[in-house]
């Protein structure tokens, strides 16, 4: 909708009706010293369409994107190759302008997309079911707790120390509303996780388990053997999966028991973006379906027999039956969903397969090359293509000098703990098919210099 301006006589009727003498009425509620007073000191009051562009494209050009120089950052956020197919398709003028579906039945093609997509993850994820996406993963983290908490009646969660900590922020965030109790704990750097601890962690008024599959540090937790713990107490377990390229290696959460399954589908088909828009993946067991949040679509038959779609169980705030609703999320991600249903189908199972083996065989060589620089070791003992190495000095104060040597040589945990001072010279590093051995020798010589 082209954007058109009220003229002097629209404002002032508009005003009348509200009751307010001027537009900035309507803004007393801001303190004065935080409204501006004039024009804001140090930019141009106008200047030529090409001035602005050569200025932009200056602004643009301190920035380092991801595939300028080695990279090896991850912590939920993906490098992967994209193809070229994915932006073309996505950009189709049925998909690009397609909004939510309010009249479900005319928009076929739209239902369709979101059939395949729920499919494709459901597969990937080993659940029964999958619903049409989510904002992100962190905010879908949050819609299994309180799910969990519907379901099971309680109202006290178990977050393992493994879980990504702005994932934990957000389901901290969301519980001061709902009076749930989080239990959470911050990871220790151990070879593996301690699943034993997380088990003895569950009581009698727990609704659910949250583990990250790989985990934070890149380790690869015991899932059957926590299902089997927390199912036995009358919990549910929350698998979250961050990087759904390690799917292609590593065993299905939903085959090993976990209840519900979320994660952030960003790294297929949906690319870095500055930290967005992404995708929230969510599955669960069919006896669960009824609890899931979002909106579910459904194939059927019409009454001439031929295949069709409808969109179904997506019980909303918005919708007549509002206190019905399961959450307030009121949309699903369709156009990252749209880019990541064409790279699976690009890929297919043996293409995501051989993304994750190339990923992982990338992450081996760099643990191998990394173990070379004198002071630093590998924390894993298992891993996909994200692992944490344990540094001889602040982790943090490394990256910015690899940095400055053109390499971005992967995520301090000091900066994604602060404050945890047992944690700060640790070091996440994450591969994938991308990277390449020149990517991997630079790491290993920047990393020498800057700890020489």
């Amino acid at each position: 909708m082209r954007y058109l301006p009220l003229t002097p006589a629209d404002r002032a009727d508009m005003l009348g009706v509200i009751g307010a003498a001027s537009v900035d009425d309507l803004f007393v509620d801001v303190p004065g010293e935080a409204r501006l007073s004039g024009p804001i000191a140090g930019l141009p009051h106008h200047a030529s369409e090409m001035a602005v562009e050569r200025h932009m494209a200056a602004l643009a050009a301190k920035n380092v994107h991801a595939g300028a120089v080695p990279f090896f950052l991850g912590a939920g956020a993906y490098r992967h190759h994209i193809p070229a197919s994915v932006d073309h398709l996505i950009q189709r003028g049925e998909f690009l302008t397609a909004y939510t579906p309010y009249q479900p039945e005319i928009a076929q093609g739209t239902l369709q997309v979101l059939f395949e997509f729920q499919t494709q993850v459901a597969r990937l994820l080993g659940t029964d079911v999958a619903n049409a996406s989510m904002y992100d993963g962190s905010t879908a983290c949050w819609e299994a707790v309180a799910m969990a908490a519907r379901i099971t009646r309680r109202g006290r969660a178990v977050l393992s120390g493994g879980l990504h900590p702005h994932y934990l922020a957000t389901v901290q965030t969301m519980a001061r509303f709902t009076g749930d109790v989080i239990d959470s704990r911050v990871p220790e750097l151990s070879a593996a996780p301690d699943d034993d601890a997380l088990i003895a962690s569950i009581t009698p008024d727990t609704s659910c388990v949250v583990v990250q599959y790989p985990d934070v540090l890149g380790r690869i937790p015991d899932l059957a053997k926590i299902a089997a713990a927390a199912q036995g107490a009358g919990a549910l377990l929350i698998a979250v999966v961050t990087e759904p390229v390690a799917l292609g290696l590593i065993e299905a959460p939903g085959k090993l028991g976990a209840d519900i399954v979320v994660g952030e589908g960003q790294a297929l088909g949906v690319g870095l973006q500055f930290g967005g828009p992404y995708l929230g993946l969510f599955g669960c067991r069919d006896k669960y379906v009824r609890q899931m949040p979002g909106r579910l679509c459904g194939q059927t038959v019409d009454a001439e027999g031929k295949r069709g779609f409808v969109l179904t169980l997506s019980t909303r705030e918005q919708h007549i039956r509002r206190e019905k609703a399961t959450s307030n999320i009121c949309t699903n991600a369709g156009l990252c969903a749209l880019a990541f249903s064409i790279h699976m189908t690009l890929l297919g199972g043996d293409g995501l397969a051989r993304m994750a083996r190339a990923s992982h065989a990338r992450a081996r060589q760099a643990a191998e090359r990394l173990v070379k620089v004198p002071g630093v070791s590998v924390l894993n003992s298992a891993y996909v293509n994200e692992f944490t190495v344990i540094l001889p000095s602040d982790a943090r104060e490394a990256v910015r000098r690899m940095a400055d040597r053109q390499v971005l040589g992967g995520v301090s945990l000091g900066r994604l703990y602060p404050g945890a001072d047992a944690l700060a010279n640790a070091l996440l590093v994450a591969t994938s098919e991308c990277t390449t051995v020149e990517d991997i020798e630079a790491l290993g010589q920047a990393l020498e210099g800057v700890l020489a």
